[in-house]
């Protein structure tokens, strides 16, 4: 994974492992959905065909720019573009299993392993409040502020699809269930709770909705076609009742008949995924993920079939399930309890079957005239070339009804420069039709003009922590960063602020790290720059 840092003499990168930190006050709740690519800096050759919307006038923050965007779509050109090295961009991603994983870690008195730490995906475990368009599309919101001494802001963007209507119509859900019943999954929190999630769903999921289940251990065994839920809701539940354990972990064998099931019962106009659940510690068959992924490529192609990874256990192969789901275009989230469970299972996946656009792709150009060095925090595996943003052979991320996908940079402006910083064009591909479109939004250096942790910033403040604290917990160096004792008293206010039980375990979890790492690591004074900080 590279680090990303573009300035005056060109972008650079050095070690950085990915995840951003989003949150508000109210409407929290943990979701995502997307994919993409990984690139390192030599493939990321620059090109004509990489130009984003130019940055509209300093408004403030949130501009939109519909018309612009569109027109891009159409094929006419902006008249104007920034340099290369002053663009970013990346396939959209919500997943989340990183956080979940990391907060089970540090329960159990371990500090995560840095390389199972992703930011993008603490920040996209928090839904802030942003507007919804009133489309299938995207809205597009900039906002940010002052952090750290020596002109550096955050500035965050944040996407946010129109949310699913519950009771009103959406497409049918084909949904192949691949659980694994191996020994490992013995354990307590692991195939129970995976048993207890299926059994929620099947009362959450319409009569239209079908299900298939697969389970694997050394071998595959469809347990139940893809079957209409209607009439089969009392047969789901058997066969979900009798699921024991067995011996050892092939999840390919898993991988492949699950979608053997979905491509056999494939639907038309249906929302066709497969969800694995498992701790993906592969011990059998091929243990590593390449050897899978050509498969569900090529069913993702040509059946448009997703993947939902669902990660159980204290052990967990973190990496092999995000490198299955990137390439199946899905997503990953972590679940360890009860409550997780059902947030996951009735609260967000029959809400989301429904997509709202794929291969979705960001862009965000900075202005070179008030910008002098940017980096975008995470995101490091959906890097996509620049001059690859409107091609639509490209992979992106697929995202769903009512999610919200934020990604955060440290900016530092010239001093005494004024007028427009970033504009940040998102361009996905209708799920149905496949016909491309674009909005935009920018943001200018008033709506940098406050310091961040000032009053009346909670929703960009709860973004910051987030983002900070698994930054924190990679040894890495952002610009501005609190210590954790800090991060973790401004999470408590926010959620005494709030009553938000989800920062609260936010907080507990910055102060469980406080406490691994001791009194001497990490804790920088407020405000400050880690002692030889390349950035500063």
């Amino acid at each position: 994974m590279a680090r990303q840092d573009k300035g005056t003499a060109g972008h650079r990168r050095a070690r950085f492992s990915a995840t951003v930190a989003a949150l508000l006050a109210a409407g929290l709740a943990v979701g995502g959905c997307g994919a993409g690519g990984e690139r390192t800096s030599a493939d990321r050759a620059k090109g004509e065909g990489g130009h984003a919307t130019p940055a509209a006038p300093d408004g403030g923050a949130g501009t939109v720019n519909p018309e612009g965007a569109e027109g891009a779509a159409e094929g006419r050109r902006p008249s104007s573009a920034p340099a290369p090295d002053y663009l970013s961009t990346f396939a959209l991603d919500v997943d989340t299993a990183s956080y979940g994983y990391a907060r089970r870690t540090l329960a159990e008195g371990r500090l995560p392993d840095p390389a199972t730490v992703r930011p993008e995906e603490f920040v996209n475990s928090f839904r802030p409040d942003y507007p919804r368009p009133e489309d299938n599309g995207f809205s597009v919101t900039l906002d940010g502020a002052r952090a750290g001494q020596d002109g550096w802001s955050l500035v965050r963007v944040g996407l946010a699809t129109r949310a699913a209507d519950r009771s009103g119509e959406r497409p049918p859900a084909a949904l192949t269930f691949v659980v694994d019943v191996s020994g490992s999954m013995a354990e307590p929190g692991r195939l129970d709770l995976v048993k207890e999630s299926l059994g929620l769903l099947a009362d959450e999921l319409r009569d239209d909705d079908s299900i298939g289940l697969v389970t694997f251990s050394d071998q595959a065994e469809t347990r139940l076609p893809l079957t209409r839920v209607g009439d089969a809701r009392g047969r789901i539940r058997e066969v979900v009742d009798s699921l024991a354990t067995s011996s050892s972990t092939n999840v390919e064998a898993g991988v492949r008949t699950g979608y053997d099931v979905a491509v056999e019962g494939h639907r038309e106009g249906a929302t066709n995924r497969v969800v694995l659940l498992s701790d993906a510690l592969a011990n059998t068959g091929a243990t590593e993920a390449g050897a899978i992924l050509e498969r569900i490529g090529a069913e993702r192609k040509r059946y448009g079939i997703t993947l939902f990874g669902v990660g159980v256990g204290s052990d967990y192969g973190d990496a092999f399930m995000e490198q299955l789901a990137d390439r199946g275009d899905g997503q990953t989230t972590y679940v360890s309890d009860s409550a997780q469970a059902r947030k996951v299972f009735v609260d967000q996946l029959p809400a989301h079957v429904e997509l709202r656009a794929r291969d979705a792709k960001a862009q965000v150009s900075f202005d070179r005239r008030t910008v002098e060095r940017f980096r975008l925090i995470g995101y490091e595996n959906r890097e996509v070339a620049d001059e690859d943003f409107r091609n639509d052979r490209v992979d992106g991320g697929e995202v769903g009804a009512g999610h919200t996908v934020t990604a955060l940079y440290a900016v530092r402006t010239r001093a005494g420069a004024t007028g427009p910083v970033a504009t940040a064009t998102v361009r996905w591909l209708d799920p149905a039709t496949r016909a491309p479109h674009e909005r935009s939004g920018s943001v200018g250096t008033a709506a940098l003009a406050g310091d961040l942790w000032a009053g009346g910033h909670d929703s960009l403040q709860l973004t910051a922590i987030t983002a900070y604290f698994a930054d924190a917990l990679r040894g890495g160096d952002l610009p501005g960063a609190p210590g954790l004792r800090a991060l973790a008293e401004r999470a408590e206010a926010i959620a005494g602020r709030s009553g938000s039980a989800v920062v609260r375990e936010l907080a507990a979890a910055v102060r469980q790290a406080d406490g691994l790492r001791g009194p001497t690591e990490g804790a920088t004074r407020e405000g400050e720059l880690k002692s030889g900080d390349p950035y500063s």
